[in-house]
């Protein structure tokens, strides 16, 4: 969890639970994505149940709000 003096990770690299594909993505700063379209094979992907976003998901790092410590889905 960040606090005010840590630096926000904006890169994430999104993997495909279906096709394995790896995606390096920027993500917002200020929200979660609900929905990410895999460039590998097409698949829209969406949050797992208790997750807030696809980065929480599937990402190598957890999205910038749930690094701040927003607890609103888990």
């Amino acid at each position: 969890m960040a606090t005010p003096d840590q630096t926000l990770i904006l890169q994430s690299v999104v993997r495909c639970p279906l096709c394995g594909h790896r995606e390096t993505e920027i993500m917002p700063r200020d929200a979660c994505q609900w929905f990410y379209d895999c460039k590998g094979c097409g698949a829209l992907l969406k949050p797992e149940p208790g997750d807030c976003c696809v980065f929480c998901s599937y990402g190598t790092v957890p999205c910038p709000p749930f690094q701040q410590g927003c607890t609103c889905f888990g």
